[in-house]
């Protein structure tokens, strides 16, 4: 029997996904690790038959589609890179991927697209879903009764049949924002949740969470009514100003998306650059200038890429080995940076 990738993740002890990214050079594997699942392989004698898998997927007609709202964010450019890799893994081997970008967050748009699928007989969907009862029916009618299976990633609906999940835990990175908050605006003071669309459930996660902790933890914060700046970075910096006119002494505002910009640079521009306390999600460039600017204290990160690149390497492995996902929710790690550590 030939020895597969899962047997070389048991050797391992790693991921099924972390060993198919270390054999193809594919992905982001410390360098240590990768070179000991190598040795594994070669120890254990596996030969990878590239020519087989492709003939088989050839012969099955796998077509992948991944949908992606917010499709213009930075953030979900990172998650594109990830979205390409597996793009080209697969074609590599007989497969299709295909990508269908919508601006915003707009349900309907999802639908349309997912009606336009299943007329063309596509296999399985990876898609970043909002909060719309509709689009969950939807994507219960798909794993139920059209039986193609669709994998989640970045935000998530539960109960709808989905295969699985792959993205962040927004509620403990939340409760992680709520923590650093309440340190350094010592334990009390008036602190504000501003998200971004109102039906985006990764940002409404975040700012659950964080409002939960606060709550438990941090009696002396008052929580203000959270603000939806629509990832517009011009209705962000009217919502601060707004809030610093009717709340002079706020503490601190935490961000569970985009519109980083707008709210930063209105906070500066009000001279509250350095007095307010600020935390953020994820590295991209335009956060990482405010807070080597010192505006921003934290950042909270994710990681893009495998957000991109597993939900497509799910589905390729559920169709061509008939491998289902070992866990229903596939967390990426909560990191977080300061002006100190971020390289």
């Amino acid at each position: 029997m030939p020895v597969t990738l899962q047997q070389i993740a048991e050797a391992a002890g790693v991921s099924r996904g972390t060993v198919d990214r270390a054999l193809k050079n594919r992905g982001r594997v410390n360098a240590e690790v990768a070179e000991r699942i190598r040795k594994i392989a070669k120890e254990m004698g596996y030969q990878p038959s590239r020519a087989g898998r492709a003939l088989a997927m050839a012969k099955k007609n796998v077509k992948i589609a991944v949908i992606l709202q917010s499709a213009q964010t930075p953030f979900m450019n990172l998650v594109s890179e990830g979205i390409l890799a597996a793009k080209q893994e697969v074609e590599s081997l007989g497969g299709s991927v295909e990508v269908f970008p919508i601006k915003g967050v707009n349900a309907q748009s999802v639908m349309e697209v997912m009606d336009k699928l299943y007329e063309e007989q596509y296999s399985g969907i990876a898609l970043v879903p909002s909060e719309d009862s509709v689009l969950k029916n939807k994507i219960r009618q798909f794993a139920e009764e059209y039986e193609i299976p669709i994998v989640t990633l970045n935000s998530d609906v539960e109960d709808t049949k989905r295969l699985c999940y792959v993205g962040q835990n927004g509620i403990q990175s939340g409760r992680t924002a709520a923590g650093l908050m309440g340190e350094i605006i010592g334990e009390k003071g008036q602190v504000v949740v501003i998200s971004g669309h109102i039906s985006n459930p990764s940002l409404n996660n975040r700012a659950r969470g964080f409002q939960s902790e606060i709550m438990d933890e941090f009696p002396e914060i008052e929580l203000i009514h959270t603000r939806y700046s629509y990832d517009d970075d011009w209705v962000a910096g009217k919502i601060v100003e707004e809030l610093i006119e009717k709340y002079p002494n706020l503490s601190g505002i935490y961000i569970t998306g985009p519109a980083v910009k707008g709210i930063c640079e209105t906070l500066e521009k009000l001279g509250k650059g350095k007095t307010i306390k600020v935390i953020g999600n994820d590295f991209l460039s335009e956060n990482k200038k405010w807070m080597e600017k010192g505006v921003i204290n934290f950042l909270i990160g994710q990681d893009a890429y495998v957000q991109g690149y597993e939900p497509v390497m799910i589905l390729f492995r559920l169709f061509l080995d008939n491998e289902k996902p070992k866990e229903e929710y596939q967390y990426t790690e909560i990191v977080i940076k300061t002006k100190y550590n971020m390289m």
